[in-house]
């Protein structure tokens, strides 16, 4: 496999979006985004209209790492193009950004980070439609994406089933009782380095060169998730357990359960059992227990009525990281099922 640019047989257009519902977000991120639109091969010779489906990233995932290029594999941007240029239906296909100061909004709408659900929902998918010729209607798009991009395909056709009518959840950070518990413990020990203030520690990552002490990628995630599920209303991350002794905060944990797809699904159910196309996957072997929040997601979606041949469930021999060959199957499988 050659290490370099491939050719595309459909093609990527690369845009600038200027949001309004990011303009003055509390971290001062840029209301001036990138977003990519892929479309499949054949769309400039044809009318036809087109299902999109839009994908989201994990945590500390921006939009240019799509086209990151590791050994001997290509970027999902290519391996996407493979899936339409092998015959599947062809797709629109967007890549969102969502990227913040503390590397992830988790696509939803917070006081600590900014309106970001909105802005995938009310900006950008109006946006889209309103440029390409895709079929603006819910039964015709999806949403997909891996660990946080997995959370955020998985919550946004609850919240929004008027807009998406279809999801993928890679390894989506899901029963949190297993996927983030754990790593409150290894927070409370790093943070006696530092008083036991987050935001002490917060200072010093920003004066180094980032994910230069063992700590750093589990304490980003946590004052990150934090600014997104538990921010006060001054938009100050307020973890959900007391950072001395480790003992949770039942009020405020009880925010971040609130936003557990597990538990959401019950109080969604009519959104869930409206879905054309649910794929769920996740390895066996996932550090963040993501492989058993996927078997209680799928077991919540079985109970609010979604009948089984709409539902795609895998687990396969894998941890968190480099599951992107996932990507393309996925794809593949919403393709064919996705309104035309």
């Amino acid at each position: 496999m050659l290490p370099w640019d491939g050719d595309l047989a459909g093609r990527l257009d690369r845009h600038t979006v200027d949001s309004a519902l990011l303009r003055d977000n509390p971290l001062g991120d840029p209301h001036e985004r990138p977003l990519w639109v892929y479309v499949p091969p054949g769309y400039d010779e044809s009318t036809e209209r087109y299902p999109a489906v839009y994908v989201i990233q994990g945590y500390t995932g921006h939009l240019t790492m799509w086209a990151n290029r590791t050994p001997f594999r290509q970027p999902f941007v290519e391996t996407a193009d493979a899936v339409f240029a092998a015959g599947a239906p062809g797709c629109v296909v967007v890549y969102v950004d969502a990227w913040t100061a503390y590397g992830g909004s988790q696509f939803v709408d917070s006081p600590g980070t900014g309106r970001y659900h909105s802005y995938l929902c009310d900006e950008i998918v109006p946006w889209v439609d309103a440029r390409y010729r895709t079929i603006p209607d819910r039964e015709s798009r999806a949403i997909a994406g891996k660990s946080s991009g997995g959370f955020g395909a998985m919550i946004t056709p609850m919240l929004r089933p008027d807009l998406f009518g279809a999801l993928a959840t890679h390894a989506g950070d899901s029963l949190y009782e297993l996927c983030y518990l754990p790593d409150f413990g290894k927070a409370v020990r790093a943070l006696r380095e530092y008083d036991q203030d987050i935001q002490a520690w917060w200072a010093d990552f920003r004066s180094r060169p980032a994910f230069t002490k063992p700590e750093d990628a589990n304490l980003l995630q946590l004052i990150g998730v934090s600014a997104c599920f538990s921010a006060d209303q001054e938009g100050r991350p307020e973890l959900p357990f007391d950072p001395a002794t480790g003992v949770l905060r039942p009020r405020v944990w009880q925010r971040w359960l609130d936003w557990d797809p597990v538990r959401m699904v019950p109080g969604h159910a009519s959104a869930i059992r409206e879905l054309r196309a649910v794929w769920i996957d996740a390895g066996t072997s996932d550090e963040y227990f993501l492989d058993v929040g996927a078997q209680a997601f799928r077991a919540e979606v079985a109970k609010a009525g979604l009948p089984d041949e709409r539902v795609r469930f895998e687990l396969f021999d894998a941890g968190h990281a480099a599951i992107d060959y996932r990507y393309p199957l996925s794809l593949a499988w919403l393709a064919e099922r996705l309104a035309r």
